[in-house]
């Protein structure tokens, strides 16, 4: 029994010593195992370092590199791009203003020229008249214009001349008539048609004064008797008075005319032939000087 017992109890500090000094090998390998990964790090460990520093690079390189400095120059920059713009639409807006501007003085001006001439229509006459020579036999000449043959008379004009010498210098060839007035700075400007005194030249020879004359009956019933005459030359039956320079025979001349007008201060009158290559047997300016 006693050699048992002690049997017994070599074994178990065998045994002991046995664990103890397996537990201080088992320490010595974990403390060699943190010294060699310490100083070799495993694959794995270094492949996540790695990834973890590419990302944060990509990160670094995602995010813009923003500098103050940069910043303030881009604004500014902005600011002046912005500024030159604003400066472009305002040049481009005040040249169309200026453009429209200019368009409407035009406008007003075509306008007040147009209104000017407006005046000389205004009473019927246009580029194509109804002209009346028509006078007693020992009376003076009278012209007589309308639009039509039919219509009141826009322009009536006694003339000094004789009508029996105005037949003469007709027969002798082409005839020009030039009534003059004197333009006045001060008078308001009127019409030519509507001057009430005129200088008479014939042919280049003075001939007196003419005066402007307002239609009445007598003239209305001249211009009523020839009405149906577009183109002729004759003679009208007197009222059977007495002769004098107002009463008698009564001799005209009625032809188509065509009106030019110079400007305000002068006008013409060609008397249309039926043969066109002809020149006009009769003229009649009006000059404003």
């Amino acid at each position: 029994m006693a050699k048992s017992f002690q049997d017994l109890s070599s074994k178990r500090q065998f045994h002991w010593t046995a664990k103890v000094s397996n537990e201080e090998e088992e320490e010595e390998q974990q403390q060699q195992q943190q010294e060699a990964t310490l100083e070799n790090p495993s694959p794995k460990h270094t492949s996540n370092k790695n990834e973890e520093v590419k990302t944060s690079t990509e990160n670094i390189k995602a995010q813009p590199f923003k500098n103050p400095e940069v910043s303030t120059t881009k604004s500014s920059t902005l600011n002046t791009i912005h500024e030159k713009k604003a400066d472009d639409n305002q040049s481009a807006s005040a040249t169309r203003r200026k453009l429209q501007t200019i368009a409407v003085s035009r406008l007003k001006s075509v306008l007040t020229a147009f209104g000017r001439n407006k005046g000389n229509f205004q009473q019927g006459l246009g580029t194509r008249v109804v002209g009346t020579l028509f006078g007693h036999r020992r009376g003076h000449v009278h012209f007589a214009f309308q639009k039509d043959s039919g219509s009141q008379p826009a322009f009536l004009v006694e003339l000094a001349t004789p009508i029996s010498g105005l037949v003469r210098e007709m027969a002798s060839g082409l005839v020009r008539i030039a009534l003059e007035c004197d333009k006045e700075e001060e008078k308001k400007v009127t019409r030519l048609i509507d001057e009430p005194i005129w200088r008479t030249y014939c042919n280049g020879k003075k001939c007196g004064f003419a005066t402007r004359r307002e239609i009445g009956a007598k003239e209305l019933q001249i211009l009523k008797a020839v009405e149906p005459i577009s183109m002729g030359a004759g003679v009208l039956p007197g009222n059977g008075e007495e002769e004098s320079p107002d009463s008698g025979e009564i001799m005209y001349m009625r032809a188509k005319f065509e009106r030019v007008i110079g400007s305000r201060d002068s006008e013409a009158f060609y008397m249309m032939n039926p043969d066109s290559n002809a020149a006009p047997e009769l003229s009649i300016y009006l000059l404003r000087v």
